[in-house]
């Protein structure tokens, strides 16, 4: 073994222990190679299936090549969180809201580590350059994920784990030090379709391939306008995100509860009372979500999610 292969596993063996002492449930690594050698993104966007969100196509060329966010990019450093907690009971009159928007705003959750992961690289190497983000960058998370061996992709989408399944939070760094790279994770779906059974819109048209035009998150979430008159009543009692497509995954029959207190559900956060969001004021809503996910809806989108809500259970 070349003086150079030993340092750089001792180099990667730092970064993951890092990673770990930092609090994240996996790290993996990948070359910093394209990583969309086949155009799906392009592909998706020219299907239109990212809607409104027009930033994911002013992105495309920088989402697809990390040397644009990151010049002399030589590895994508990939941290996962867990952030899976079981549903306090529902009262009734209540809305559901997707797990990882429960707690406190995982941007900030894992935005704070990445630096300090990043910080860290720098360390081992002092003319080592870092970008890092959470899924707020141009950057392919689930693509890099897939590629650093956190998991595959499922055929919701997702990234899946064998040992936590699909209730991942992302963060890349992408560095000019020279790391080893991990394998891709094989593919371990099998022929179950139950996610794309189970969708109540029929978003997830494909395999992997999810057309937000139809999504309950994007509709909740993204969305700046009313809801469609054809899907609404599908939404059933979500205000914020959906869940469905990953409760009905085998490999999340025997979850593992996260470690990290910040993702664990606020009083009436989960379970929020319809009533209550419906006539929701500016101030409220701020007051009661300021540093949580849910803030990315915004009062008016909310207290719209919630009368869609109320709508359907008459």
């Amino acid at each position: 073994m070349s003086t150079g292969t030993h340092e750089t596993k001792a180099r990667t063996a730092d970064v993951k222990a890092e990673a770990a002492r930092l609090g994240f449930d996996a790290c993996g690594i990948a070359a910093a190679d394209p990583p969309d050698p086949e155009d799906r993104l392009g592909a998706w966007l020219a299907a239109g299936y990212h809607a409104d969100m027009r930033w994911m196509a002013t992105t495309r060329t920088v989402r697809q090549d990390v040397s644009k966010c990151l010049p002399g990019a030589r590895a994508v450093v990939v941290v996962a969180a867990n952030y899976y907690a079981p549903r306090p009971e529902a009262p009734e009159g209540t809305g559901r809201v997707a797990r990882y928007a429960w707690g406190r705003d995982y941007h900030r959750v894992l935005g704070k580590r990445l630096k300090a992961l990043a910080s860290h690289i720098r360390t081992i190497d002092p003319g080592a350059e870092t970008y890092c983000c959470v899924d707020t960058g141009p950057v392919l998370e689930r693509t890099w994920a897939a590629q650093a061996g956190i998991g595959w992709i499922g055929k919701n989408g997702l990234i899946m784990r064998q040992d936590t399944g699909s209730w991942l939070l992302l963060g890349v760094v992408v560095t000019t030090l020279d790391l080893i790279s991990d394998s891709p994770t094989p593919d371990r779906c099998g022929d179950c379709t139950r996610c794309i059974d189970a969708c109540p819109t029929g978003a997830i048209v494909a395999p992997r391939e999810v057309d937000a035009r139809r999504c309950i998150s994007y509709h909740t979430i993204e969305n700046r306008t009313a809801a469609p008159a054809d899907l609404s009543p599908a939404f059933g009692d979500w205000v914020f995100g959906c869940d469905a497509c990953q409760e009905v995954c085998p490999w999340n029959r025997v979850p593992r509860l996260t470690s990290e207190a910040d993702f664990l559900p606020r009083e009436g956060q989960a379970n929020p009372d319809l009533s209550e969001l419906a006539a929701m004021s500016e101030d409220d809503f701020g007051k009661r979500f300021s540093g949580t996910p849910i803030m990315r809806a915004k009062c008016k989108g909310i207290k719209r999610n919630a009368s869609v809500a109320l709508e359907n259970m008459r």
